[in-house]
């Protein structure tokens, strides 16, 4: 969640204020140890009351759109608002029964999180997936202890999971603001350690450009095909065809694709100079080594791939982003055409592209409350989901279709959330 609202306030406020972040670390750490010791039941108290109400609330506005909602999204808005209403009042509720809201707060989510971690990271075999599959091989375990009450008892579940996840984030907290101390003025937070350690990342530094140049405006689109929406008479498999790959009559496999495109000159399309693989050839290059490396290509424009080929399934559109950011950045990344499946494909370009093209688009001017308000925002908290994902198993399609609509949510309609219009009129 961390890396989703630094990114969208942008370097330069926490670069000004870096000495901050080490202090609000030490804080967390603290009350997370305090936490674990079971010293801090009344912090634990408010904190998950106060979430729980504001992810109740969320659910009940969105229940309220409901009638201005097109049909065929009102099943997506409503299982979306039920369960944040599920969510508040299971945080609401854990705090004083932990017999079983507990349990089912913190099992579930680690042993789902634990699990996922663990098998894309024994597939696709990305850097660091040691790493990332003994984190997941500890969520399971914890998942259990979770689930069986041993060594620690239901009553002390809460408290002990709560405190780990404060002094995860306090730790964090510290390792970034030693960061931004280090990051000179007008650099991209890409360009950190803390952004940069995932494989697909790119490693160059990135400047951002104060002063956009004054061009005619056009929308930033995301183009998504699915890979059963681009795939002819398709062997259905429920989520693998959406999020992973689809299978033809035939045994030819398709990933789908997604692309980014700022009219009239830019388009970030990333293809694999062999296009066509079978099912077995698919699973070996699921490995995001370097032995997987192919030559790539970049299509040319949006036009050109949708006469080659067919429309997209799916589009979004951001009307907010940073132009000349993104422009540069394409001018560095095309300068390499290699295609990984796992680690440098379409997807992973599009993700790292809205990276760039979206930093501190919410505002950089009072970063502590904008920070507030994006962790307070259960979208965010949805985003940093999705984002996880992607950085560990690795963007696809489906995944990328997904990531784009949340975050268009959070970047563009944050104005629009009760709370904001609350505060607003409270504090003007």
């Amino acid at each position: 969640m961390l890396r989703i609202i630094i990114l969208l306030i942008g370097a330069d406020p926490f670069r000004r204020e870096w000495h901050k972040l080490p202090v609000i670390g030490t804080v967390l750490i603290l009350i997370g140890i305090a936490s674990v010791l079971g010293l801090a039941w009344w912090l634990l108290i408010v904190v998950s009351t106060l979430f729980g109400l504001i992810c109740v609330i969320e659910g009940l506005v969105s229940l309220a759109d409901l009638s201005v909602v097109r049909r065929k999204h009102r099943l997506v808005l409503l299982l979306s608002a039920g369960a944040l209403i599920a969510l508040g009042g299971l945080a609401m509720r854990a705090p004083v029964d932990n017999s079983w809201a507990s349990t089912v707060f913190f099992g579930i989510g680690f042993l789902i999180d634990g699990m996922l971690r663990t098998a894309s990271a024994h597939v696709i075999r990305f850097n660091g997936f040691k790493r990332s599959m003994l984190i997941g091989v500890g969520e399971i375990l914890v998942s259990i202890q979770v689930f069986t009450g041993w060594p620690i008892e239901h009553l002390h579940v809460f408290p002990v999971c709560f405190g780990i996840l404060l002094i995860a984030y306090g730790i964090m907290m510290c390792r970034l603001g030693l960061e931004f101390r280090e990051l000179p003025e007008g650099v991209s937070v890409l360009s950190m350690p803390y952004f940069r350690r995932h494989n697909w990342y790119w490693y160059e530094k990135l400047p951002i450009h104060a002063a956009p140049a004054k061009r005619p405006f056009y929308p930033l689109m995301v183009h998504v095909w699915t890979p059963v929406g681009s795939t002819p008479n398709p062997q259905r498999r429920a989520i693998v065809d959406r999020y992973i790959a689809a299978v033809d009559r035939s045994g030819k496999v398709s990933t789908g694709h997604s692309s980014l495109e700022l009219p009239p000159d830019l388009y970030i399309s990333l293809y694999p100079g062999v296009e066509s693989f079978s099912e077995q050839q698919f699973k070996g290059m699921l490995l995001a080594h370097k032995e997987n490396d192919i030559p790539g290509r970049f299509l040319e424009s949006y036009e050109a791939e949708v006469a080659d080929w067919c429309e997209p399934n799916r589009q979004i559109w951001f009307r907010n982003y940073n132009e000349e950011a993104l422009r540069t950045f394409w001018d560095i990344y095309r300068r390499d055409v290699v295609y990984n499946l796992s680690s440098r494909n379409c997807s992973t370009t599009v993700a790292l592209a809205l990276d760039v093209a979206l930093e501190g688009i919410v505002g950089r001017t009072r970063p502590w409350y904008r920070f507030f308000i994006l962790a307070t925002d259960p979208n965010v908290w949805l985003l940093s989901l999705l984002r996880t994902r992607g950085n560990t198993m690795t963007w696809t399609p489906g995944l990328i279709l997904d990531y784009a609509r949340v975050l268009r949510r959070v970047s563009e309609f944050q104005r629009e959330r009760w709370l904001v219009r609350m505060l607003h009129r409270v504090f003007g």
